[in-house]
């Protein structure tokens, strides 16, 4: 026959609930950490991938075009 021993539950109880609030606070950590990393990087100027990928196809084209209009001036040059 097993007697429950009350010290032990109580123990049991205490170290149950302590484990519960400690899985709290390291929640409620990771939420603040998480949102003081946000505000930071929103404070930043940083671009989205997208914003560069558009910029760096303009930067494209724009190289193009003048390699374009260069080969371009350098025949008209040479018809002169």
């Amino acid at each position: 026959m097993q007697t429950r021993n009350k010290f032990l539950d109580d123990m049991s109880q205490l170290m149950t609930n302590a484990m519960g609030v400690a899985q709290g606070a390291k929640d409620e950590a990771q939420n603040a950490m998480k949102s003081m990393l946000d505000r930071w990087l929103a404070d930043r100027d940083f671009v989205t991938r997208e914003e560069f990928d558009a910029v760096r196809a303009m930067a494209q084209k724009a190289r193009e075009e003048n390699e374009a209009l260069k080969a371009r001036l350098d025949a008209l040059e040479a018809d002169k």
